[in-house]
């Protein structure tokens, strides 16, 4: 391993690095929505940093398309960036936040989320598929990415994922639209004419033709505007419920709107939220500083894609004005995970970088990840009242329902039989990192 280290510590880009430890200071560190104290808890924050999964440039691997490139060295940061939220989404998903790395005792389910992140052309979430995918984005292979292709590549790869079955929503116009994630994350509910539950198709067409007939439910209950959101009532913080009884009723097929016996009681799918956004020109506007830390510290939080132009870090946590983010600019010797004498700990930092958040590029995307309904609801609870009812600015919008101008909700779903496998499809309704609103 130290080995591996020196000779990856040769073909590091230079940055804004600042490897030293965390300053000792009387001001919470905040990673992915736990809080440490640097004079109490420092043990306990280096290991949650340690268990992140951290993927780097890597060198050696097979050529991406057969005959592309063997290393995304220089061009590939934003790639793993997006890596790296997304893992740490698949993780809270399938063992948990708690969950912390141990080293000796690698937890099964954690080495097969590891898996899909490998560096070979079949797994679901490589550095192959992310590339090639990225063509129907307009982004040739071995050409830098900003956040907002990451996230569509994302929302695309995401569908093929058979076992974790999340959805990936992408905020545009920096709105979040709570029906259309509602509309995309409520399954219908899977009866004995649908087939058992593990052999149910949920890509089906006909699964397709549900959900859009859910979405097409009457909204006359509901103001087009959006701003009934944030006048409802609700419980305290980790239990407060910002949508309107007539909101969810209406959601649920019990309003005046038209019933759906398909969606009422649906399941919930787990919810990735990527809002992509621009806030500033060639600098951050600092009116958006303290609503990028509050961020940080909501439970749901997968962190930050961003950083300086073409030198992307993925932002875990805040420690008083400094950023705290996992580098992807070190390149490493590919690992093959299959083989029995294959080491994880490659996967793993030993430190975090910081940097000033007046230094961050205002190209951005925050993201979440909601496990279930409650944790949605939660996190708009807290959206509504911690950042947009305190910014006279805010970063983002949040309503309940679509403007009226809007066209109609599309969710994104794998064509009828493609079923798992991977296939590259031509969707650039978003095809640029052009389309934010500037704030």
């Amino acid at each position: 391993m130290m080995e591996e280290m020196v000779a990856a510590a040769y073909t590091y880009e230079p940055g804004l690095l600042e490897h030293e430890g965390f300053p000792k200071t009387e001001q919470p560190v905040y990673i992915l929505g736990k809080s440490y104290s640097t004079l109490y808890d420092m043990d306990e924050l280096m290991s949650d940093i340690m268990s992140r999964l951290w993927f780097t440039y890597r060198r050696g691997f097979s050529a991406i398309g057969g005959t592309g490139p063997m290393s995304d060295q220089g061009w590939g940061c934003m790639l793993r960036c997006g890596q790296m939220m997304v893992a740490q989404a698949l993780i809270h998903l399938h063992i948990g936040r708690d969950w912390m790395w141990d080293r000796d005792k690698p937890d099964p389910t954690y080495l097969r989320i590891l898996k899909m992140f490998q560096d070979k052309k079949n797994a679901c979430y490589s550095i192959h598929q992310i590339a090639s995918m990225g063509v129907c984005e307009g982004k040739p292979i071995g050409h830098w990415f900003g956040p907002n292709t990451i996230a569509q590549v994302f929302r695309k790869l995401c569908v093929y994922d058979d076992w974790s079955q999340i959805r990936v929503h992408i905020a545009m116009d920096n709105t979040v639209i709570i029906k259309d994630i509602w509309t995309m994350c409520k399954e219908p509910v899977r009866t004995e004419q649908d087939g058992a539950l593990e052999g149910y198709n949920h890509k089906s067409k006909e699964m397709t033709v549900n959900l859009r007939k859910i979405h097409q439910t009457k909204t006359s209950n509901f103001s087009q505007n959006g701003p009934s959101l944030q006048k409802s009532k609700g419980k305290t913080h980790h239990g407060r419920d910002p949508l309107s009884e007539d909101f969810k009723d209406d959601l649920n097929g019990d309003g005046n709107g038209e019933s759906d016996s398909h969606y009422k009681g649906a399941s919930w799918r787990p919810l990735l939220l990527i809002i992509p956004l621009r806030l500033g020109l060639s600098e951050i506007n600092s009116v958006y500083l303290d609503s990028l830390k509050v961020c940080l510290t909501l439970p749901q939080s997968v962190g930050i894609i961003g950083g300086k132009p073409n030198h992307a870090h993925w932002f875990v946590g805040y420690v008083g004005d400094q950023m705290v983010y996992l580098d992807p600019h070190t390149t490493q010797p590919y690992v093959d995970l299959e083989q029995p004498d294959a080491s994880d700990e490659s996967y793993h930092c030993p430190y975090a970088s910081r940097m000033k958040m007046s230094q961050l590029d205002p190209s951005i995307a925050v993201g979440f990840f909601c496990k279930t309904e409650k944790d949605f609801i939660n996190l708009c609870s807290d959206i509504r009242n911690n950042i947009i009812k305190r910014s006279k600015t805010p970063m983002f919008e949040l309503h309940e329902v679509r403007p009226a101008h809007w066209p109609p909700f599309e969710p994104y779903e794998v064509q009828p039989g493609t079923n798992s496998e991977f296939t590259v499809v031509d969707d650039r309704q978003y095809d640029t990192d052009e389309e934010y609103e500037l704030l």
